[in-house]
């Protein structure tokens, strides 16, 4: 959540991120108000404590009637104080639910929605496929070629939306994600296989909830909840706890599955593997000062960018629009690869600057030179399924086969394309 100082201090600063996210600027007021209230009947709660407390002192050495009275005024006060200390316990739930639902201070992402985005950088060329005399075929097309994808099976099974990775399209995924793992440990990650079921504390806390419920797979029999990436884990990994940041950012890197209902979606990229309900990931997670988020978040972008070379698609970098923003996002940086078949950048990687939102929520903690404080919390992505679309369409040659980029061939038994079963 935000910081309630922020809210108090500086309210027009939260009202300006309310607005360049096109969200709700009532919010504001209404937890300011809730704050008042708080703070109002937590004042008289205390006055009235501190009186009961005087007046227990002078029973105890008065007699008669002066006794008689001091005591009916004790009874008096002990409905006043039950009383102002529930106003500020009901004042206090009604002031955090308001905060859970105000999303984090946008910190320098541009104002407006989706098409927003401001491009901050364009790397590479995309091919001519005109100029190499044929046309591009799609990644459906080239993954059921290859024995790689099989849509009509997945949906014969699950339903649609899913679907297998067979063969060559089971190891290439394999092949992305241990690419992914490689350098997020050379870069000092510790690797983790992280849980796939959560508490709705730990979901909650991580910012998920809310306005994006619809987008969840929820137990409803266990009440959990299957997560859409290992950043839920992760966060929740130092829950209620301080942590030792002297040493530097605490980061992992998760592999997991991950599960998106994908509502809202329908009839948005429905062919292939772009947008399903069930893939995998490596994602990058870290912990660290505050005053380091900035840098760190840069830095993230680029173990991003050193991922995309590996594979050697030509991409951009896009700074996302505040409404663009989820719940937990001060700042969004997304690599958008171009996919030739449709002529468009198809996202690969986010890296996100949670700033002290997320880590409020789920109470982790530094300690400092002034005492204890909140960490900042960073997520980004270093591979996942996605990744296949945009390798097939962007190394296919004319026969349907496919060239492997040099950074993925260790990975496949120095395999240097990838032929047509059919």
């Amino acid at each position: 959540m935000i910081d309630i100082r922020l809210l108090r201090d500086n309210p027009d600063a939260v009202r300006a991120s309310q607005q360049a996210r096109g969200a709700d600027l009532s919010l504001v007021d209404e937890a300011l108000a809730a704050e008042s209230r708080r703070r109002s009947a937590l004042a008289e709660f205390e006055s009235l404590r501190a009186e009961q407390k005087a007046l227990g002192k002078q029973v105890a050495r008065a007699t008669g009637d002066d006794k008689a009275a001091l005591l009916a005024r004790t009874k008096e006060l002990a409905g006043q104080v039950k009383e102002h200390q529930a106003a500020a316990h009901a004042a206090e739930a009604e002031l955090d639910e308001l905060l859970y639902r105000i999303p984090n201070v946008v910190d320098g992402a541009p104002a407006g929605g989706e098409e927003d985005y401001v491009t901050l950088k364009t790397v590479g060329t995309p091919r001519d496929f005109a100029a190499e005399g044929f046309t591009a075929r799609d990644h459906l097309d080239l993954g059921e070629g290859l024995g790689a994808i099989d849509t009509a099976r997945g949906a014969k099974v699950s339903g649609s939306r899913f679907y297998f990775l067979t063969g060559v399209g089971a190891r290439l995924e394999l092949a992305i994600l241990n690419a992914a793992m490689d350098q997020a440990v050379a870069e000092g990650f510790t690797p983790m296989i992280t849980p796939t079921l959560v508490t709705p504390g730990t979901m909650r806390g991580t910012g998920f909830l809310g306005e994006h419920a619809d987008e969840i797979y929820r137990l409803e029999r266990d009440d959990l909840y299957l997560v859409g990436t290992s950043e839920v884990a992760l966060a929740g990994y130092h829950g209620d706890e301080i942590l030792d940041l002297s040493d530097g950012p605490r980061r992992y890197a998760g592999w997991s599955a991950c599960y998106r209902r994908e509502a809202g979606s329908h009839g948005k990229d429905v062919r292939g593997i772009i947008r399903v309900h069930q893939f995998h990931k490596v994602e990058m997670f870290s912990y660290c000062p505050v005053d380091d988020a900035a840098a760190e978040h840069q830095r993230m972008l680029a173990w991003e960018e050193a991922m995309l070379a590996k594979v050697e698609l030509p991409y951009r970098v896009i700074d996302t629009a505040a409404g663009d923003l989820g719940t937990s996002a001060a700042r969004k940086f997304d690599c958008e690869a171009w996919l030739p078949s449709q002529e468009r950048y198809l996202e690969l990687t986010s890296t996100s600057n949670c700033t002290t939102f997320q880590a409020r929520r789920m109470n982790v903690r530094e300690r400092s030179d002034a005492g204890t404080r909140t960490v900042a919390t960073l997520n980004g992505t270093l591979g996942t399924t996605r990744w296949i679309v945009a390798i097939l369409e962007n190394h296919q040659q004319p026969d349907g086969s496919v060239r492997v980029p040099e950074g993925l061939r260790p990975y496949l038994g120095g395999l240097e394309v990838l032929e047509p079963v059919r």
